[in-house]
């Protein structure tokens, strides 16, 4: 379901598995959150827990939990002035329109759940990118977001012509049985003190290629790239 990569007295930094909901399902089983929970309150009867972001389901990585009401502000406020810097990777086996660059525009709700990627730039999701050739045509993507905007990165691949492999909204045909997107790395400051998480994907075939390990290995710390401009 998850491990804990690492914990801090405010706060506590998990690595969910994909296919594992945020919240409750009902008769399904615990979501992320109530099995965190439980984990702290089985050290601390009385151990308290906050959500200050989240992953969709099908989406593994990193997240982040407070431990305590002014910790879960706090990270509130860095999330909602974009200070905390968020990287995943994706897969796509379509050919894209572009291969690194930006991807910018307004979002719109759609059909079934959906969202799409619009022409206007009122309040855009905004998301930077890399993408590396891999075996069978496929390639993998390195994603900054600079926007929280729900489907954000899904939407982002979609609409250069390169769905996520897996995932069952954007790409309903691919016979993957995982959605191949990963919340790769963090980068933030609290109290003063910077933080860095990196958690590599370990499950699914086509993260677990070689050459895509090696790839991965050459990224080492992906806030040191060259980014493509703004």
């Amino acid at each position: 379901m998850y491990k804990t990569i690492a914990e801090h007295h405010d706060f506590i930094v998990v690595d969910k598995s994909a296919g594992v909901n945020f919240h409750d399902e009902g008769d399904i089983g615990s979501g992320l959150f109530s099995l965190v929970k439980k984990q702290l309150q089985s050290q601390s009867k009385n151990a308290e827990l906050y959500p200050v972001h989240r992953l969709d389901k099908m989406t593994s990585g990193l997240v982040i939990f407070a431990k305590n009401l002014a910790c879960a502000q706090s990270f509130g406020q860095l999330f909602n002035d974009h200070d905390i810097e968020k990287y995943y990777l994706a897969i796509a086996d379509k050919k894209p329109s572009k291969k690194q660059g930006l991807i910018k525009g307004d979002m719109a709700k759609s059909r079934r759940g959906m969202f799409k990627l619009l022409r206007t730039m009122e309040n855009p999701a905004i998301t930077q990118f890399f993408s590396f050739s891999i075996p069978n045509k496929q390639r993998l993507y390195l994603l900054k977001p600079h926007s929280g905007k729900t489907h954000q990165l899904r939407v982002a691949l979609a609409s250069i012509g390169a769905p996520i492999v897996g995932d069952p909204l954007y790409y309903s045909t691919s016979q993957a049985y995982r959605g191949y997107l990963h919340a790769f790395a963090l980068k933030f400051s609290y109290l003063g003190e910077c933080f860095e998480f990196i958690s590599l994907p370990n499950k699914g075939e086509l993260y677990l290629n070689t050459e895509v390990i090696e790839q991965l290995s050459a990224i080492k710390k992906p806030w040191q790239l060259n980014w493509p401009r703004l």
